[in-house]
């Protein structure tokens, strides 16, 4: 069964893990202190934790994955989409990331396609 299962699979399995226990944690609570969730987003409480938690695990998942990638398709300064996103967002550096690896993808496979067989 291990097989299969990296050190990044396991990176990925514990901050899906974490994901869950946070946000579940404070989703608890909310439900524990009958607190209006949706209220609770505008004014503070559980609710907005449980979005921060969520938040930062995706972030760190995504950045982990952004950095990974970049490295295994021979994308220069993949680390600077992560630098970036605390200076901007990373909603504005993981989708622009993306493009780029989309690019990089078109680009590797016209070589593939240009090249004698």
């Amino acid at each position: 069964m291990s097989r299969h299962w990296s050190p990044l699979a396991f990176v990925y399995l514990a901050l899906s893990v974490a994901g869950l226990i946070g946000t579940w944690w404070f989703n608890a609570l909310a439900i524990i202190q009958l607190r209006d969730f949706l209220g609770d987003l505008v004014t503070s409480g559980p609710a907005v934790s449980s979005i921060t938690v969520d938040l930062l695990v995706v972030a760190t998942a995504g950045s982990v994955f952004l950095i990974v990638e970049a490295r295994r398709l021979g994308m220069r300064f993949g680390w600077l989409y992560v630098v970036g996103s605390g200076l901007t967002a990373f909603a504005f550096t993981f989708p622009l990331f993306l493009a780029m690896r989309q690019r990089r993808l078109n680009q590797l496979a016209s070589e593939d396609a240009s090249a004698p067989a």
